[in-house]
C-alpha cells in the first residue's frame, strides 16, 4: 500500500500555491485530498492535475473566513468519507497596504480573517470527526514572520502568523492524549502568486532564488508521512539566499 493509501486529506488554499503542491503531494502519496478554495476553476485545475497523475480528488468551494460554511464543509467531508485524517491549513494573504503608515482597518481584517480565523474554524471543524476515529494531523501553513517578527509582512501579517503557531502548540498541549498532532511549518519567501500583492513585488531573478512550492509540497508529504507515535512539532524553512535577513545586514 502507498504511504497514505486510505487516509483522506482537505487543504484549504488549494488552488494555487503552497495549498496545490501539497495537495497534489498527499494525493501522490496516495490520500483521497478533498480541495478547498475560493475559485473554483483553480480548483477543477489542480484536481485535473491530480486525477491525470492517477490520484483522487473532490473539490468543496469555501471561504475559509465563513464560519458556517466551513463547518458545513468538515461535516459533508466526514460525512461522504467515514473519516478525515489530515487537514493541510494553507489559505493565506496579505495586502499591499500593510504598515502602520497605510495599513487600514479593512485591510487588517481581511489578513486576520484569512490567516488565523480561517485556521481557527477549519481547525476546530474537524476536531469531533478526529476525536472520534482516534487520531489525525494538522498541518498549519504559518510564515517565517510567525517565528520572527518582519517588516516586509506587516503587523497584521506577522500578529496573525504568530497566532497560528501558538494555536498550532496548543492544539498539541491539549488534543495530543487524543492521538491528533499540529505541526506549524514557518517558511520563509516562497515563490508563489501572493508575492504580486508585495508593494514592491520581486524580481523573477528574486523569485528565483525564493523556496519553490515544489520544496513545500515535499514537506508537507513528509510530515504526513510520519508515524501517528511522531509529531513534528514545528518546522522553520529558508531559502538559502535569505532576502529577510540580508536586508538586515549592514556589511
Amino acid at each position: 500500500m502507498s504511504e497514505l493509501g486510505g487516509k483522506v486529506a482537505w487543504v484549504t488554499g488549494a488552488g494555487s500555491g503552497i495549498g496545490a503542491a501539497g495537495a497534489e503531494a498527499l494525493a501522490e502519496a496516495g490520500a483521497l485530498v478533498v480541495l478547498s478554495g475560493r475559485r473554483e476553476d483553480k480548483l477543477k485545475e489542480v484536481a485535473g492535475r491530480i486525477e491525470a497523475a492517477g490520484g483522487h480528488a473532490g473539490i468543496e468551494v469555501l471561504d475559509v473566513s465563513d464560519k458556517k460554511a466551513v463547518a458545513a464543509v468538515a461535516g459533508r467531508i466526514g460525512k461522504r468519507h467515514g473519516r478525515l485524517d489530515i487537514l493541510v491549513n494553507s489559505a493565506g494573504l496579505n495586502v499591499p497596504k500593510r504598515h502602520w503608515g497605510d495599513v487600514d482597518e479593512s485591510g487588517w481584517d481581511d489578513v486576520v480573517h484569512i490567516n488565523l480565523d480561517g485556521s481557527f474554524y477549519t481547525s476546530n471543524a474537524v476536531l469531533p470527526i478526529m476525536r472520534r476515529q482516534g487520531g489525525g494531523l494538522m498541518i498549519q501553513i504559518a510564515s517565517w514572520a510567525g517565528r520572527y517578527v518582519t517588516f516586509l509582512t506587516g503587523p497584521a501579517y506577522n500578529a496573525a502568523k504568530h497566532a497560528v503557531v501558538a494555536m498550532s502548540a496548543s492544539l498539541n498541549l491539549e488534543e495530543g492524549h487524543n492521538g491528533i498532532r499540529s505541526c506549524a511549518i514557518c517558511p520563509g519567501e516562497v515563490a508563489t502568486p501572493i508575492m504580486a500583492k508585495r508593494p514592491v513585488p520581486p524580481t523573477e531573478a528574486e523569485m528565483a532564488r525564493m523556496l519553490q512550492i515544489a520544496d513545500l509540497g515535499r514537506l508537507i508529504r513528509y510530515v504526513a508521512t510520519q508515524p501517528e507515535h511522531v509529531c513534528i512539532n514545528e518546522v522553520l524553512i529558508s531559502p538559502t539566499w535569505d532576502r529577510v535577513s540580508q536586508a538586515a545586514r549592514k556589511d
